[in-house]
């Protein structure tokens, strides 16, 4: 016999450098959200559509929340805000468990900060990684190019900026320091490239990647969702 397992708690926060109306507007404008949310396949305006619009509902100014009992917020001022994903709980059990919606959010609010703060031009075109390998393997792949050592946003989620001024955010099913294989995913954002340019990038990431993770795939906006 087999039982479901209660909704984890959770609570990722994440402090930016932009005003909360400029912030809010980043959860609450489409053509936004595609700039720093998820990643791009073919299915990206509809899995903001479907979340955002027609699944989101409006609890108070400044936030806003799903059925399953889940909401964002953010408070502050007019120029540093806070923004909080948060599932409400009591549940103690399995507090280290991984769970995809917590940490999808551990690796989205790193990349709504990037673009809030560092204002990058250009649309966003992204590299999505995936395939099995150490949380070690992916961190110093990712550190390959010289962006230096990446930034923890928790235990399953890193990030750095690379030399050419892209983002490169590393996230694993198991924790990145465990020495187990595992699935992992790596979301490279890129701004501002036109088609040439950014094919360069996008073999470059897949010529180091294919050798390194067991399954090896490379999603861009013109292949499938993984």
């Amino acid at each position: 016999m087999t039982y479901e397992q209660t909704p984890k708690p959770y609570e990722v926060e994440i402090g930016v450098a932009a005003g909360r109306d400029a912030v809010w507007e980043a959860f609450t404008r489409p053509a936004v959200l595609r700039r720093w949310f998820g990643w791009d396949y073919d299915g990206l305006d509809g899995e903001i559509r479907q979340i955002f619009v027609d699944a989101a509902i409006a609890l108070a100014p400044g936030q806003m929340g799903w059925p399953d009992g889940s909401y964002v917020e953010v408070t502050g001022d007019s120029n540093r805000s806070t923004v909080r994903a948060v599932r409400e709980g009591t549940s103690s059990s399995g507090a280290d468990r991984y769970d995809a919606i917590e940490e999808g959010w551990r690796s989205f609010l790193v990349q709504l900060r990037h673009l809030l703060e560092e204002k990058p031009r250009g649309a966003r075109r992204t590299i999505y990684l995936t395939g099995a390998t150490t949380g070690r393997q992916a961190l110093d792949l990712a550190a390959g190019d010289g962006g230096g050592a990446p930034q923890r946003a928790g235990t399953r989620v890193a990030w750095l900026v690379d030399p050419d001024e892209h983002l490169i955010v590393i996230a694993g099913r198991e924790p990145l320091d465990s020495p187990a294989v595992g699935p992992m995913e790596v979301t490279v954002s890129t701004y501002g490239l036109d088609d040439a340019a950014f094919e360069v990038v996008r073999k470059r990431w897949e010529e180091r990647w294919a050798p390194l993770a067991r399954g090896a795939k490379v999603t861009t906006a013109d292949t499938p969702a993984p």
